[in-house]
């Protein structure tokens, strides 16, 4: 682009969208609230979080990024939660996003603790940082092939919750030096990661599920 101009931004409200699939059994219920990887929706996201074994007593979520595109080749509809225009902007409105979220999901279900953020590929760090900043405590964080966000560890992690780590031994883009990394920065706050590396690429498969069924039965 040529000549000289200034860039400006400017709040706008849109509406975010997310799916629930309550608990089988009536009165307060442990939740689980998952953020879907790059390019796919609350839908898919929504089918993956059901393969999780022995959930059928809990509130499901699965939450959308506010960024709806279409998919070029099949013409299907995604989601991102961020590009890195305006990063910073994005990660406040995200992180306000998902508070008003579980808020209101607070008001149509009744939730007992735990209460746990799994995020998937970009969703990752969406849920780290639902747990830091979201304004609702959490007992659980399930992280699958993606990296924790560097800037929430700028501030304080006082009743940051237990957290499970899962990569597959073939992922290329969660690879073993991102996720030692992630492992030194929880450990040096304080947090010891439980984690799960398995046969298999960027994806959930059946060992993950277990062992992450395993995590969520021991909250």
């Amino acid at each position: 682009m040529s000549g000289t101009f200034e860039a400006h931004t400017i709040a706008a409200s849109v509406h975010g969208r997310y799916l629930i699939r309550s608990s089988a059994e009536e009165g307060p219920a442990p939740l689980l609230v998952g953020f879907h990887g790059y390019a796919e929706t609350a839908e898919e996201n929504l089918d993956a979080l059901l393969e999780l074994p022995g959930l059928a007593h809990w509130h499901i979520v699965a939450i959308q990024g506010l960024h709806p595109f279409y998919r070029s080749r099949s013409g299907d509809l995604g989601a991102s939660w961020m590009t890195r225009l305006d990063r910073e902007l994005a990660i406040e409105d995200n992180v306000r996003y998902v508070g008003e979220a579980v808020t209101r999901i607070k008001t149509q279900v009744e939730v007992a603790e735990p209460v746990v953020f799994l995020g998937f590929s970009q969703g990752t760090a969406m849920a780290y940082r639902a747990a830091a900043g979201s304004g609702h405590p959490s007992q659980g964080l399930i992280a699958l092939g993606g990296d924790a966000p560097t800037e929430i560890f700028k501030g304080e992690l006082d009743g940051f919750p237990r957290v499970l780590i899962g990569r597959g031994t073939e992922d290329e883009w969660y690879d073993e030096g991102k996720m030692q990394r992630d492992l030194d920065l929880l450990t040096a706050a304080g947090i010891e990661p439980a984690t799960c590396v398995f046969e298999g690429g960027h994806e959930f498969t059946a060992e993950f599920y277990q062992a992450a069924g395993r995590f969520l039965n021991g909250l």
